[in-house]
Order: structure tokens, then sequence, then C-alpha cells
């Protein structure tokens, strides 16, 4: 077929220069399945390419070089050609643009001030859209349009409403050709006044303005003018004559002289009206806009493909205004109607096809603003029976019982004639009540027996040949399913097997599959597995949900026919979440709840759990009832044991044979109600404090406990022995120490002392009455026979004599230590217990000279110091390891060397050395000290070793070297370490 891009030729006029040395007409394009040859026509004659230099073809475009006004204007029109036959393209029409304006010499146009007036531009010839301007005496001075000056873009002319003297002057007429850009001026025309007198005010004339019938089409933009003549300038105003407002699209250019109307519509047809008005008077212009549209397509026809003696019915139809008149083409002439063919509009009609008939249409609509081609092909065809593509099955399968239908529909052109043959008897004889012929050739078999069995042959006959195609009908027994599932009840989590097993023809392909709510299982799904043989489809369900109760069916599909069987599984589990719990009434130690029950989940609730969350809990927590046991049918019960002013969130949970539910959402957070406190304060005790002070301590009630508002603590305290109680109040709830001072409070008198809690709802109960003594004077005895001396660079040791009697307690002993009186930064102190009489203080910087002091303390604090004594740390110790570290092993026996360490001159002197080994991945170390550099080692062969040496001095241990790693394989070997960054394996 022929297949137009783009639409076609295009239908519009070009216009060029006519100087131009090349155009290409890219407006045959056909689709690039198209292998076909374009012809073009100009003014209806064949252009013959092979003898004209200047045309040539470029795919489908036609290429014109050296353009040629006399030889080149006119209409063009496409013919494209293949085997299938011809169509043509759209018109298109090639214009040259010109421009011509005769001049000469114009008269001088003489008016009153006051006075309106027209200067004429003159009639140009031309082809091409034009434009209008006028200059005033010299270029460039253009004339500016107002209220009172307009060019008309229709005539050309200028208007002046009322002329001023400011417009005397010559006025030059210049008409420019939009494609050309060319121009043409006028010979200038003098404008002056006259001098008779001024021209006094008059009524509007309207001297611009548009027809009685102004034609439109779709989609243009509309432009309108209205100018009138003048003395007042008049107002120029619009308005429609049905009265409708102006849409937003219309628009009104150069002080309302023109109306414009873009992408003109069917609905902006009617009467327009231009009303000009001064104070003088009113004049107005009336006319109507017409609505038209080129042909468009509403319906078109379609490729078609006939059999011969078939009948054709294409019909087109198009919107246009006017209405379109409608042709049809057969490639590319006029078809006329006959005795076959009738023509109606758009309408095409073929009683009886023939092969003659075949080729490439077109219909063509067409109105006075365009015509428009669509383009179909009709195929005739006509051929011999053939079963190539509608072979009878080779092996049709049947239950007994079943009706069976064998289809004989060649391809054929004209239809055949079909007859059945059953082995090599005509099926026709064998017609029965049973067995009948449908008009298409169709034989169909009722209520089917295994006699029915055997070889058919279908054959078909039409003018143009005989074709046959055969095949064999197997007549088996109905299957059956033996077990299939049943109803269920399970337990969620368990795993079942639902049976679907059959007996059927071995002759039949069987296959299974399952269904569950009326949808086909996911074989991925991890919860259900297809398990059994040829003859059992069970499917197992493993870890059953909820969520898989329902309506199960196993699908049984075979050749001939498809069975089902049903089961419903009732799946239970723990309830649902219980809903809408409500706290219906609440005092200080109880509240009354209701709910509503959730889902069963399959099986009975049995029971009811309540539980509560404060803001002092950690999580939800079970909660005594009443009843104690809430059975399934209760649905509300009074929670007992409550804190009184906390506030309490509750819900929920469900029980059932099968487990505890989900809980329910939470109530809403109640406040218990207030009551007297009924916890005591715990851990009540004291002690210590300053001189003449008795301090109270106790634990303070948890806020939970506190029972209301206003909470505070009542401490009551005496001497011990006394009857009369002393009473102390604190209205802090977290205070819990209190601090009572009396100068008549003895050093650590005994004190019976008891704490109680109150509130706004009332006092509770007190504590159990605990002893407490009264603040005690710091010992008044100096310890004696200090002394001190240093151990090492880090540490120094302190002893002195224990105060052997003291008026006071003695808890224990305070060194205090620093290094100089100016730098109380680097003052330490140490304590101990009153049965130890020396102390080690380490930390320190060497060699340097330590100041300390020594006294006793109690809880009321420290006694005098002892006198000052001073010692000295002494000097680091080496910071250089051992070099050059030699060993030798030898069966177990290891000998090391080193060279001796040499201290510097802050560092002390060497007293010996340290040689530390242990068991490779063991934690135990083993050491030797030793005066000499060398030692001998007996170690077991049977185990890895690892060695450091390290000098030892007054000021401590030195650097050690690195690890040095003695194997157990390295036995008989002499190993020499030069550096000891390097490690021996």
């Amino acid at each position: 077929m022929l297949l137009w891009t783009m639409g076609g030729l295009n239908s519009i006029s070009f216009c060029y220069q006519e100087k131009s040395l090349k155009i290409n007409i890219e407006l045959c394009a056909l689709s690039s399945v198209c292998l076909c040859v374009c012809r073009w026509s100009l003014n209806g004659t064949l252009i013959n390419l092979s003898t004209d230099s200047r045309r040539r073809l470029s795919g489908g475009n036609l290429v014109i070089r050296s353009l040629d006004r006399a030889q080149d204007g006119g209409i063009y029109q496409c013919t494209a050609f293949n085997p299938q036959g011809a169509i043509l393209s759209r018109r298109a029409s090639l214009q040259f643009a010109y421009l011509n304006l005769k001049t000469q010499t114009r008269s001088a146009v003489s008016v009153r001030e006051g006075q309106g007036v027209v200067l004429l531009c003159g009639t140009p010839s031309y082809a091409g859209d034009l434009s209008f301007a006028w200059v005033f005496n010299e270029y460039p001075y253009f004339v500016q349009q107002d209220n009172r000056r307009f060019v008309s873009q229709e005539t050309g002319n200028l208007y002046i409403a009322k002329v001023e003297p400011s417009d005397v002057g010559n006025y030059t007429c210049v008409v420019v050709n939009r494609i050309t850009k060319g121009k043409v001026l006028s010979s200038p025309t003098p404008l002056v006044l006259r001098t008779d007198g001024v021209m006094g005010e008059y009524e509007p004339k309207i001297e611009v303005h548009f027809s009685d019938m102004v034609p439109a089409a779709k989609g243009s933009v509309v432009t309108l003018e209205c100018f009138a003549l003048g003395n007042p300038v008049p107002e120029i105003t619009w308005r429609r004559a049905n009265g409708v407002p102006f849409p937003s699209k219309v628009k009104m250019k150069n002080s309302n002289v023109v109306l414009e109307i873009p992408s003109f519509q069917q609905e902006d047809a009617g009467g327009y009206e231009c009303v000009a008005e001064n104070k003088m008077g009113k004049n107005t212009v009336q006319g109507r806009l017409s609505f038209h549209a080129k042909p468009q397509w509403v319906q078109t026809m379609r490729d078609s493909a006939l059999s011969v003696e078939e009948r054709l019915f294409w019909e087109c139809k198009t919107s246009g205004k006017p209405k379109p008149s409608y042709s049809w083409l057969k490639n590319g002439e006029l078809l006329a109607a006959e005795d076959r063919i009738q023509i109606e509009n758009g309408a095409l009609t073929i009683g009886s096809v023939n092969l003659s008939d075949a080729g490439m249409y077109q219909c063509v609509a067409e109105n006075k603003h365009g015509i428009i081609y669509f383009s179909a092909e009709l195929v005739v065809l006509a051929s011999p029976p053939d079963f190539s593509r509608s072979p009878l099955r080779a092996l049709l399968k049947a239950k007994t019982g079943s009706t069976v239908t064998m289809e004989c529909r060649p391809q054929a052109f004209p239809t055949a004639i079909s007859m059945w043959r059953k082995g090599n008897e005509p099926v026709i004889v064998l017609l029965s009540f049973r067995i009948t012929l449908l008009p298409d050739g169709t034989l169909r078999i009722t209520n089917v027996t295994k006699m029915d069995g055997g070889n058919y042959a279908c054959l078909a006959r039409n003018q143009f040949g005989v074709a046959s195609t055969t095949g064999r009908l197997l007549v088996t027994d109905p299957t059956q399913i033996t077990q299939g599932p049943v109803d269920m009840e399970i337990i969620v989590g368990e795993s079942i097997v639902l049976p679907c097993q059959i007996s059927c023809d071995p002759a039949l392909d069987v296959s299974f599959s399952w269904a569950f709510n009326g949808q086909l299982l996911n074989k991925l799904d991890q919860h259900y597995e297809h398990v059994g043989g040829s003859i059992s489809g069970d499917l197992m369900i493993r870890n059953i949900q909820l969520k898989h109760a329902g309506k199960y069916v196993c699908v049984v599909d075979t050749d001939v026919e498809s069975l089902s069987a049903v089961a419903i599984l009732i799946v239970k589990g723990p309830p649902g979440a219980p809903d809408g719990v409500t706290v219906e009434e609440i005092t200080d130690s109880t509240a009354q709840l209701s709910w509503r029950p959730g889902q069963d989940n399959g099986s009975p609730i049995t029971s009811y759990i309540i539980q509560a969350k404060t803001a002092f809990t950690v999580g939800w927590q079970a909660v005594n009832t009443v009843p104690e046991v809430i059975d399934g049918n209760t649905l509300t019960a009074t929670v007992v044991d409550l804190n009184a002013w906390v506030e309490y969130e509750f819900r929920v949970l469900a029980r059932n044979s099968v487990g505890v539910g989900e809980p329910s959402p939470a109530s809403l957070k109640t406040r218990t109600e207030d009551a007297v406190p009924d916890t005591t304060p715990t851990d009540v005790g004291g002690g210590g404090g300053s001189k003449s002070e008795l301090v109270i301590t106790w634990e303070p009630v948890p806020e939970d406990l506190q029972n209301g508002d206003g909470f505070g603590y009542i401490i009551a305290f005496r001497p011990l022995g006394e009857v009369n109680w002393t009473h102390a109040v604190t209205s802090i709830p977290s205070q819990s120490r209190y601090v009572y001072r009396n100068e008549s409070i003895l050093p650590f008198s005994p004190f019976s002392v008891k704490v109680g809690a109150y509130n706004t709802k009332g006092q509770g109960p007190f504590s159990p009455v605990a002893i407490v003594f009264s603040a005690e004077n710091e010992p008044s005895g100096v310890p004696d026979g200090v002394w001190a001396r240093s151990i090492s660079a880090t540490e120094i040791e302190v002893s002195w004599h224990i105060l052997s009697a003291s008026p006071e307690r003695v808890l224990g002993y305070e060194v205090v230590y620093w290094e100089d009186d100016t730098k109380p930064e680097t003052m330490g102190k140490v304590r101990v217990s009153a049965n130890q009489n020396k102390v080690n203080i380490s930390g320190l910087r060497e060699y340097t000279q330590y100041f300390l002091t020594v006294s006793a303390f109690n809880t009321a604090g420290t006694g005098p110091l002892s006198p000052t004594i001073n010692v000295t740390t002494k000097k680091s110790p080496p910071g250089q390891p051992p070099l050059n570290v030699e060993w030798n092993l030898i069966g177990s026996k290891l000998t090391v060397h080193w060279e001796p360490v040499i201290s510097l001159e802050m560092e002390s002197d060497v007293t010996g050395y340290q040689v530390s080994y242990r068991r490779n991945r063991h934690e135990e170390i083993n050491t030797i000290t030793t005066n000499l550099t060398s030692v001998e080692l007996t170690l077991p062969a049977d185990d890895d070793y690892i060695i450091q040496i390290r000098a030892l001095s007054d000021g401590g241990e030195g650097m050690p070297t690195e690890p040095i790693n003695i194997h157990k394989l390295s036995k008989n070997y002499f190993f020499n370490l030069m550096n000891l960054s390097v490690l021996v394996f």
C-alpha cells in the first residue's frame, strides 16, 4: 500500500522572492516502507524531468533551481506509484512575491484646524502580505498612532480625526512586502491649514469600517478596523450584536481602533458593532463575521482485503464550512459510477468485487478553503482451499458423554464447500440426531461414545481447487476424584496435607492446581508445597497462620475436562485484641473497667487479663482484679490495690484454648484519687555534722507512693531515754536530710529518731525508731614519731605512732603532702583507718623534695597537724634497656649475655638486673635477679618462651628489652641479636 507521511503534500500557497536561486519542495514525503515512484505535475501537466535541467527529484521531493516567475509559478501536485497502485498528494501553490507602486506628484491637501482629513496611500500592485506606515516630513520620523491618528493596514490610508497646527507638513506612505522585505514610497502629500477660520465641533463620522459580511477561517487571526473623524476626537467602543461579553482572548489595540480575535472559532461568529462617540453625538457601523473552515476528517476508511464476489462498502465523512463535496480516485484517476460501482457523496459501494477492482483508492473532500485526501488499499483475494493454517488436530481427545466439535475452515477465496469422511465412509451417511453438520462446515457429535472414535477427514472445494485435512478422535473414560480435601479445623502454627487424588484414563495428560479464596496459589509462597505423584495433587500447608483460613479448591485439568473439589479450612488462633477499653469509675485504690471483645479466631474466649502502666513502672504489669479470674463472658472488672494519686493506663488481653492474644489499645490516662500516705520513709539514720548538730537522714518516699499533693515529711527526735518528742516539718518531697542545731547538744550523744509523711489528705504513720548520735568533736591529739623514707623515684613510705589515748573518737589518720609551701596546687592527701600507722604514697615526681604532716580525723573533721618533715624521692631508673643481647640454647639450657647499662647523671645507679620469662600464651611470669650481665636458665624443650631483661636501681626498674622469642625448634642453634628492635623466631 501507499502511505503519505505528515499528511502528504501541503495545501498552503508559498510566496518566494523572484530572484531566489534554488527551492526545495519537500512535500512528497512518503513512508520509509513505501517502495514507490513519484511524478510531479504543474497546473495539471506532467513535468518531464528527463528534459528539464532545472528540475530534479531528491527522494520524493522536487528540487527547482534558478526559479523563473513565468515558468515555475502555479499549482503543483505529486503522484506516487507502486505495484499496488497510485495516489495523489494534496495540491500546493507556488507564487512569487513582488511590490510596485506608481508615484506621481501629489497636490497639497488644505484643511481647517479642527477638521478631519484622510490621506490616500495609493493602490500598489503586489503578491504577498503588505504592511503600511507614514513618514512625517522626513525619514525616519514616522507618524505615531493614537486616538487622533490611525494608519489602516487594510487600505494603507492615514486618518487624522481632528487636525491640529502641529500636523502641518509633508506625509509619505511607506509600503513593505513582508515576504521580500522590499519597500516602496509614495510621493509626498503636503498638508496645509486654511486661513479662513477654525472648524467648529461636529459629531463623529466613521471613515474606516468593516464590511457587512466578513468571512473568517477557523483558527485564523481576525482583525476589524473602525476609525472616525470628529471634533472633539471621538472615542471608539465595540460590542457584540447579541450582547454577550467579549472572551478574554479578544484584544483591543491602537486606542480601541483595532479589534483582534485570535484563533477564530465557531462561537466567535456573529454580529459586531463599532460605536464612535463624542459630546456632539455618536455614529455606529455593523457587520457580521461568518465562520468558514477547510475540510477535516471525521470518518475514514481502512485497507480492505475481500474475496472475489464479496461486497465493498467504504464511507468517509468530513467537517467543514461550507459543506465539502466528495469525489473518489482509483490509482490517481477519477472514479466514475457504473453498474457495479455506486458513488454517493462520501460513500463508495462495489456490489461484487473482481480482480480488476484491486488498487489504491482515495476519498477527496473539498470546499473553497481547502482540499484533503485519504487513501486506502483494496486487495482482491482469489485462491483454492488451503488447510496449512487451520488443519485438524492430529489427535483430539474427548470423554464419553461429552460434545465434540471438529472445525473445517480452510483459507479459500471464495469460501469453499466442505464434506466429511470417517475412515473410508462419508460422514453424511452417518448423520443422526447425535451427529450434525453446521453451515460453516463444522462437524458436531453430542453424547460421544467410544464407537465414535477413529480417523476423520474434511474435504474442501471451490472454483480454484480442492484440499483436505485429517485427524484422529480418541474417546476416553471420565476422570474421577477418588479422595478430595475435607473441611478441617487446625491451630495456628501446625501443618496439614489437603488430599486430592484421582483415577483417570491412562491416555490423558493430567495437571493439578489449587485456588485459595478464588485466587490461584502462589508457588513461591513458603507456606505451600505441592506433594504427591502423577495421580495425586496433595497440598501441604506448613506453619499455618490465621490468614490461611478460607476456601480451598483442588482443580484437576486433563486434555478433555476440568474437575474440582472444595474444602473449608478453619484456623484457630489466639484471640484478637479487645477494643474500647474504658475506665468507668476510679477511686484512690480501685478502677472499674469495661471493654468490647475482639475476634475469637476460631476458639471461644475463656478469660481476660488486665495490665496497667504508670510513669513509675517498667512496661506493662499484671494487676489484681475483682473477680480474680475474669471469664470470657465478662466484659467488666474492678482493678484493686492501686496507688493513690497516680496516672494509670490500662489494657486488656484475651485468652482462649490456643493462647493469649494481642493486647487492646491502651485506655486514656486516668489518675486515681488522693489519700492519706500509707508508706513510711525507710533507712532512717544519720549522724556526723558539725559541733552542736544532730543530722537525721532517710530514704525519700517514691512519687507513686505519696498518695496526693502537698506531700512532705515530719521529723521527730528526742534524747535517748526522754519522753517528749521534738517535731520538725519539711514540705520538699525529695528531701532526705534534716539538721537540728542546738548549743545544748553534747558531742556524740544518742537520740531516738523517727520520720513520718503527710499530704493534703492528712498524716501517715511514722517509721520505726532509730538511734542516731549527735555530731562529735574533732580529735585533739597530735600523732608523734612521724618518719618518712624514699622507696623509689615515684614512691615514699610514711609512718607514725598511733594515739594511745584520746578523749575524742579517732576514725583514722590523714597524711597531707606537698612540694612547696608556695604552690598549694601541688598538695595531696591520703587517709587510712585508725588501726594503721603507715602508708605508701605513689605517683610522685622523681628526685623531688616533698613536705608532709599527719593528723587524726573523725566525723567532725581533722585534729591538729604533726610537725612538718621532708623527704626526697630517688633519681629516676635507667632509661636505656640492656643492649647487644646474645643467647645460646643447647637442649633445655639457655645462656643469655648482655652489655652492662650505664646510668646517666640524673638516673639512679644500676644495682643489678632482672630476667623475666614466661611460656608462650601463658600469663605466669618467672623472674631471676642477678648482679652479673649473664644468666643461665633451664627451659623444658616442649614449649616456646618469651624473655625480657631490664636494669634495677634504687629509683626502680629500668626500661625492658624488646620481647625475645625462644622457639622449641631453635634447639641446638645459635642466634646473635645485634639490635633489640629485631624479634628472633
